[in-house]
């Protein structure tokens, strides 16, 4: 079965539209961008998109590439005190120091879940594309405990949340990366959750017969977007979320239905 994720998406914005029509005003999100990348803007282009959908109010801040640490705090601190969450656009120039300014957004308005120095068991809510991925295995009724789960990549932002929520819903977790595990792991998974960044290098063979395999990686090959798994894997496995258009629509709306939770907790 080959995951439909703009079709799950309006699912989803459809849910968060008539929980948001109940607040008394418009969320405010703030996203901080520092320089210009055609590939920052493409991103931040589909995270407007939706908001306008919900109804959500977009505050945007540019810096220039030239910018320090100390002046993307300071502007970090500032959206934070006048929205009700914030992303920072990742990723950020090699002078800034992407730990320090990101430790800068408290946990009830970090939409990302990507402050370092929280514990992902404390968090509010949790990364958007480690949601995204349970959301698929559940609409597929792929079932979680006591389940053979190969996590590759150990990423902030797919590898390490995802392990993390498949462990918390009760799945036999294994995290491969250049430094542990083995790529053989993946023959005896019941699913495999792929965010390397690395173009279609795995292949069919590489893999069970039926597994459940959630592809997060994105890069570009030949000027296209792609996945780390081969097209062809989705020829043996019972769920497959191509690249683009699986797990990348469902993940932006993640990120809206954290900007609700934080909302309605704080309220």
């Amino acid at each position: 079965m080959i995951i439909d994720g703009r079709a799950i998406a309006r699912d989803i914005y459809q849910q968060l539209t008539a929980a948001m029509e109940k607040l008394p005003e418009p969320l405010r999100l703030g996203i901080i961008v520092v320089g210009h990348d055609p590939v920052i803007e493409s991103f931040v282009r589909i995270k407007t998109r939706a908001a306008k959908r919900l109804g959500v109010t977009v505050v945007r801040h540019d810096l220039p590439v030239t910018a320090t640490t100390e002046e993307v705090i300071v502007e970090t601190k500032r959206m934070v005190a006048d929205t009700d969450a914030l992303i920072v656009q990742l990723p950020l120039p090699t002078q800034v120091d992407t730990e320090v300014v990101l430790a800068a957004i408290p946990p009830e308005k970090d939409v990302d879940a990507i402050n370092p120095t929280i514990s992902e068991d404390s968090r509010p809510v949790h990364a958007p594309v480690a949601l995204a991925v349970l959301e698929i295995l559940d609409r597929s009724n792929i079932p979680q405990r006591n389940a053979r789960a190969v996590v590759v990549g150990a990423g902030r932002l797919v590898g390490a949340p995802a392990a993390v929520l498949l462990k918390t819903c009760g799945a036999n977790v294994s995290t491969v990366t250049r430094r542990q595990g083995s790529m053989e792991e993946l023959k005896e998974a019941d699913i495999v959750v792929l965010g390397v960044g690395k173009p279609g290098f795995v292949t069919p063979e590489m893999l069970k017969k039926g597994v459940a395999l959630i592809d997060a990686g994105t890069s570009e090959s030949a000027g296209k977007v792609v996945g780390d798994a081969h097209p062809s894997c989705a020829d043996i496995a019972s769920v497959f979320t191509p690249v683009p258009g699986g797990v990348g629509p469902v993940a932006v709306a993640m990120i809206y239905k954290n900007l609700l939770t934080l909302a309605t907790v704080r309220s």
